[in-house]
């Protein structure tokens, strides 16, 4: 019976380092999604001049999971005839959080850039969307590096605790 509680429990470790290494290698890709809904963005509204709406939907439709879902969620809220864009863009960007491996930096870039969407012209909102897409670079040179860094220790650590904690009991 301690044999298979021991297993159990290395099993568990095991798995908790599988995920931690797991957010980290999606990290990158995750903002990489988020560079790229950005640019479309800059695209939808300057060059088709589309409304936010519109825009947010185009998005939803040409990125994959979970960033699509922030912006099927604004689309939605949009829809619902919700006039605080900022107000509803901070709770969907800490959904988007809560659903993907986005770090808080990440959060706050675009929690920032909410609060410029819609409020200036064509030009100066092209500004707002390159300085973010400039910052979330730099977040996403931060995450290869931690990637490469410690998503394989991760992998290690859990299983080795649980073999630590496993002989230390026994």
């Amino acid at each position: 019976m301690n044999w298979i509680g021991a297993l159990l429990f290395i099993g568990t470790t095991t798995w908790i380092g599988f995920e931690i290494s797991s957010r980290l290698n999606n990290r990158p890709k995750h903002i990489r999604q988020l560079k790229n809904a950005l640019q479309i963005l800059e695209a939808e509204i300057l060059y088709s001049q589309l409304p936010l709406q519109d825009a947010f939907q185009t998005i939803a439709r040409q990125i994959p999971q979970p960033v699509s879902n922030f912006f099927q969620s604004l689309n939605e809220s949009i829809s619902k005839g919700n006039t605080e864009l900022f107000r509803f863009w901070n709770e969907h960007v800490n959904e988007l959080l809560r659903e993907s491996a986005l770090g808080a930096n990440e959060g706050e870039i675009l929690k920032q850039f909410g609060r410029t969407l819609g409020q200036h012209d064509f030009e100066q909102q092209q500004k707002h969307i390159m300085l973010t897409i400039n910052h979330l670079d730099r977040e996403l040179e931060d995450a290869r590096e931690n990637q490469a860094r410690y998503s394989k220790m991760a992998k290690s650590l859990g299983l080795l605790c649980g073999l630590f904690v496993v002989l230390l009991l026994i």
